[in-house]
């Protein structure tokens, strides 16, 4: 597996997204009854999601943390984020959720601020150099 030494870049990105992603998931997930009412999602969706994100930091946090980093593996996170971001949008288009305005402007910033993490990930591991055998 081609391993690189992750750019200061790539490792403020990663670090960056693991705290963000923890915050956001321990808000979800311990506030889903009063947030779901704010922003008119359903309890489950935002317990489920809070849930997700916590492993989720924890292994973005610790990739950041890295000397060395297997480059599928910053590639699954950078995809990984893509896809949450695409699948914030379509949420919202799917019809299976009300959103109030406040709703809406969660489901569309989060998705929009997954969507940087996405891109200063892909820049920092374009600034990061191969690691030596």
């Amino acid at each position: 597996m081609p391993m690189i030494v992750p750019s200061p870049f790539l490792r403020q990105a990663l670090v960056a997204d693991a705290a963000t992603s923890a915050a956001c998931g321990l808000l979800m997930l311990l506030a889903a009854g009063p947030l779901g009412a704010i922003l008119g999602l359903p309890e489950v969706l935002l317990r489920l999601s809070g849930t997700i994100l916590l492993p989720y930091a924890a292994l973005v946090g610790y990739l950041g943390l890295r000397d060395q980093l297997a480059r599928p593996v910053v590639w699954a996170v950078v995809i990984a984020n893509a896809i949450w971001a695409t699948e914030s949008i379509l949420l919202l288009m799917s019809g299976w959720v009300e959103p109030t305005r406040a709703g809406y402007a969660f489901v569309i910033a989060q998705g929009l601020v997954v969507l940087m993490y996405a891109e200063l990930q892909f820049i920092g591991l374009r600034r990061s150099d191969a690691a030596m055998a």
